[in-house]
């Protein structure tokens, strides 16, 4: 409450001071008023505990010495100090959380449009120039589609077998229309689909097709997938449940101060950087992981603005297949003679049931050329090369997400003070300079933190969980980069250095799938052998747990 000098005398507590000027007396503390009550943190009568009298003693983390706080005030701002750190936690993640789901959004929206529109195209442009001859036969390239989206969704179809059926039942449906005048059985056109490879009746379009539909969808589909591993690792990780150690640490740095009536000091930034550090030693786990992630997503990233850009293959692939069945018509009659050497002479049909013949012309009709420079706009109102170029920096930002967690939010100030107030600040017990050195990120790291007791022997399972999650998307990530489609993972595994040849060869990337809590760079010898040591205690746990979650992670990212 306000006395008629708007001095603060009441015991009440609505939230943490963030301006004012404290008056400090022998036994008394007032505090000027220049904001709002509703921003204003009371302080009463700031006695000196007596060891016996119980004046300071009630305090269980914050100083018995002066203080202006009573027990009940002491647990108020445990409770207040816990929620701004889970606060400003989950803002920096969700900032990023929202990056990715944006993007997984915008690039789902576009693959989907962007093969509807493929469709809408070929059957337009069919109708046109085949007329009632593509009608007849239409639900063979509306499956084509129908399978196309279906491995975008679910990822549980296998491109080549899918495409080399497509080509085989094409050529029985056509074998048939220039052969008009003769009868075949189902056995006869399967022999004459057995002949599909060794003839090339298309010419070279489906083992051209086949290559670079597999690669820009299998790019595509774990690009995509990846933005949405990313979001969901990111959604789950933002969610903290500060220890009771690190509670406790968080109170003596943010509101213990207020009880000695030092309430516009700002906590020092190194001693709030230990703090952090030790609050969020297992989300600086994820860091090396997290990294790899990142690497691998802007790889596949240069392979869809390159070879393996899925516009580029599906905005023709109407006159890709046209063309396919002008070459079928134009060697119709030597890859006939063929099939009829290879798999016998057919039955003619009798004479007055032989259907009318397919003229040259109803072939004739080709579609309007192509021009690769050419990028629609239409699908979800942008193109592919602008979305990857977007992604692509917020991807590099992205990275040091995690290790740069405690740096980030000590840079808050609302949080501490800046990095050139070092003598004008709270470290923990008074107004000085914080003289701890700052401990390593990551959970191994922690053993030696001079603020927050931290049981490194247990990593949360929480963060293991998406430290594998990661892995393995980074592994998918690996696999799209060269080309190919594996739906069953050996994390272990080095890459084979197989691809087209462009671009990074992933043998020369980082491709270590293994966990380590540690930091990878900038560690003296003596950091480095302490690391080791309390990580050496954690990995009989850690690889029972990492082995479980492979097999749970790897089935839910399939």
């Amino acid at each position: 409450m306000l006395n008629k000098e708007g001095i603060i005398l009441a015991n009440s507590l609505t939230g943490p001071i963030t301006e004012g000027k404290a008056l400090q007396q022998e036994h008394e503390v007032a505090i000027v008023v220049n904001y709002p009550p509703s921003v204003i943190t009371a302080c009463p009568k700031l006695t000196k505990g007596q060891p016996h009298s119980g004046s300071g003693d009630h305090l269980k983390i914050c100083s018995q010495g002066y203080t202006c706080c009573s027990q009940e005030m002491e647990e108020k701002y445990s409770l207040q100090s816990k929620d701004d750190f889970k606060s400003v936690v989950s803002e920096q993640c969700n900032h990023l959380q929202a990056i990715f789901a944006s993007r997984y959004k915008k690039f789902d929206e576009f693959f989907k449009e962007l093969l509807e529109n493929a469709e809408k195209s070929l059957n337009d442009m069919f109708v046109k120039t085949y007329g009632h001859l593509y009608m007849q036969n239409s639900e063979l390239f509306k499956d084509l589609f129908v399978e196309l989206k279906r491995y975008y969704v679910a990822g549980n179809v296998n491109l080549e077998e899918m495409l080399n059926d497509f080509w085989a039942r094409l050529l029985e449906r056509m074998f048939r229309l220039v052969n008009s005048q003769y009868h075949f059985t189902d056995e006869y056109l399967e022999c004459v689909s057995k002949y599909t490879e060794q003839l090339k009746p298309f010419g070279d379009v489906p083992r051209k097709l086949k290559l670079q539909v597999t690669r820009a969808f299998v790019a595509a589909r774990t690009f995509a997938q990846g933005l949405a591993v990313a979001r969901d690792v990111v959604s789950k990780v933002s969610v903290v449940n500060p220890t009771a150690q690190c509670t406790q640490a968080l109170l003596k740095m943010t509101y213990c101060s207020h009880c000695r009536g030092l309430v516009t000091v700002k906590p020092c930034y190194n001693y709030c950087s230990n703090i952090m550090r030790g609050c969020l030693a297992n989300q600086g786990d994820l860091d090396f992981e997290w990294n790899n992630f990142i690497d691998a997503m802007l790889m596949v990233a240069e392979r869809l603005e390159g070879p393996f850009n899925i516009e580029s293959v599906m905005d023709p692939i109407d006159v890709k297949i046209s063309d396919a069945i002008m070459n079928m018509q134009d060697n119709s009659v030597q890859v006939s003679q063929k099939v009829f050497q290879g798999c016998g002479p057919p039955k003619p049909l009798p004479a007055g049931r032989i259907s009318r013949s397919i003229s040259e012309s109803a072939f004739s009709a080709r579609f309007r050329p192509y021009h690769p420079e050419q990028r629609p706009t239409t699908a979800a109102g942008t193109s592919l090369d602008r979305l990857v170029t977007d992604v692509k920096e917020k991807l590099k930002q992205a990275k040091k997400f995690w290790s740069s967690l405690p740096s980030t939010v000590c840079n808050d100030e609302k949080m501490a003070a800046g990095n050139g107030n070092e003598d004008d600040c709270w470290n923990g017990k008074g107004k000085s300079r914080y003289l701890f050195a700052v401990t390593g990120n990551g959970l191994a790291n922690q053993g030696n933190n001079p603020e927050v007791q931290v049981d490194t022997s247990k990593p949360d399972i929480l963060i293991l969980r998406q430290i594998m999650a990661l892995r393995v998307m980074t592994s998918k990530m690996k696999n799209a980069y060269n080309g190919n489609d594996v739906d069953f993972f050996d994390i272990s595994d080095e890459s084979s250095g197989e691809g087209s040849g462009s671009g990074c060869e992933y043998q020369q990337c980082p491709s270590e799938f293994e966990y380590n809590a540690t930091e990878h760079s900038g560690k003296s010898a003596n950091e480095k052998a302490g690391s080791a040591g309390a990580q050496a205690e954690a990995e009989p746990y850690l690889l029972t747990v990492l082995c479980l979650l492979f097999f749970v992670v790897q089935r839910e990212w399939r």
